[in-house]
């Protein structure tokens, strides 16, 4: 224990004299927790639409005003021929070309049915079929208006009407920052614990310091836990300063418990910051360390489920996300700051969490081998 104390002193002076890994670990997740949410947004708006309006009736120019009217749509072009919409496209000036046939409001009117034509832009898959979907609700709330209009109510309708309501549970107003904040919070922790962690043990066999504490009594478990130990304790404050930056400047506070959150964050930490220490062991250079930490990052990123549901993926990569302990995390976090989940609620996660603690720290410790002088 004496040993163990007298490491722990060392590496904390180390590292508060060390003002780049103090502001990698105090200012990085700081900024990227403000910058990341307001850039990676899942709403996507000012989608630029092109409209060959062949018609040219008051129905047809009521419907370009519905899609302009609501935010999503930036008209940037209003013609009658199709050929000149196509080359606006090409040139990667709009998105999506809505086709208005002529004759549209004629048809509309006399045979109660009108034929519309969307064509998108499928380079950026994503915008194109948002935007695809956007445009033909508003066009399907169009055709609702319009039958609406002519449709005369007797005064008792004997024809059965359903009526839908709806309730959005836990984030009703569908705000992404609060579900996009806690996943981004937790693969900030990672990034923290992994990565940092591998580089501070590698540094040392580079300046060749490391070489003074094999020669010392320390056993193999001592100099783990005087290596894991402080960036336990900064990796806790990274998070206590994520949840008070999640606050100031989302306004998103936990609905759970925050006992809930520095648990589940306690054993998670240990996890990660046994793979930066397993890293180490490989490693006998910065530069190597940086990149087997970023070649994780990137998987665990990926196949954490921040960007991506992993219900949507591929049966294996499925199966690779039970291995992924990101995953747990990014579950985890959310589902206490949304959701209110409790410990209990989670417990499967938190077994999974130990589990990952226990192998990498124990893979660590195996794999790191005193050398004698």
């Amino acid at each position: 224990m004496r040993n163990l104390l007298f490491l722990l002193q060392k590496e904390f002076r180390q590292i508060f004299r060390n003002q780049t890994i103090l502001r990698m670990i105090l200012l990085m997740p700081i900024i990227q927790l403000i910058v990341i949410p307001l850039a990676a947004d899942y709403e996507i708006k000012q989608i630029s639409i092109s409209v060959v309006d062949q018609d040219n009736s008051p129905y047809s120019r009521k419907l370009v005003h519905k899609l302009t009217a609501s935010g999503y749509f930036q008209l940037v072009e209003y013609t009658q021929s199709y050929a000149q919409a196509t080359q606006t496209v090409g040139n990667g000036k709009t998105d999506l070309i809505l086709t208005i046939p002529r004759y549209f409001e004629r048809d509309l009117i006399k045979s109660s049915k009108g034929q519309l034509h969307l064509a998108a832009d499928a380079v950026n898959g994503v915008r194109a079929g948002l935007g695809t979907a956007y445009a033909s609700q508003m066009i399907g709330d169009f055709n609702r208006e319009v039958r609406e209009e002519w449709m005369l109510l007797p005064k008792f309708n004997e024809i059965p009407q359903i009526e839908i309501t709806s309730a959005n549970w836990f984030n009703q107003h569908f705000d992404y920052h609060l579900f996009m904040v806690p996943g981004i919070l937790a693969i900030l922790v990672t990034m923290v614990g992994a990565f940092l962690t591998a580089l501070n043990i590698v540094a040392e066999k580079e300046v060749g310091t490391i070489e003074q504490i094999n020669v010392t009594p320390l056993k193999k478990h001592e100099f783990i836990l005087g290596k894991l130990i402080p960036f336990w304790v900064l990796g806790m404050v990274s998070i206590t300063l994520g949840m008070v930056f999640a606050f100031l400047i989302f306004r998103i506070l936990p609905v759970g418990s925050y006992l809930t959150i520095y648990a589940f964050s306690a054993v998670y930490l240990l996890g990660v910051l046994g793979i930066g220490l397993l890293i180490s062991t490989f490693s006998d250079t910065q530069q190597q360390a940086t990149l087997f930490a970023f070649f994780c990052m990137m998987v665990f990123i990926l196949l954490g489920g921040l960007y991506t549901p992993i219900e949507s993926m591929p049966d294996w990569a499925q199966w690779l996300t039970r291995i992924n302990p990101p995953s747990y995390f990014i579950k985890v976090i959310r589902a206490v700051f949304i959701k209110g989940s409790g410990f209990s609620d989670l417990l499967p996660d938190f077994w999974a969490m130990v589990g990952f603690a226990i192998l990498f720290n124990g893979l660590a410790i195996f794999n790191y081998r005193k050398r004698s002088a």
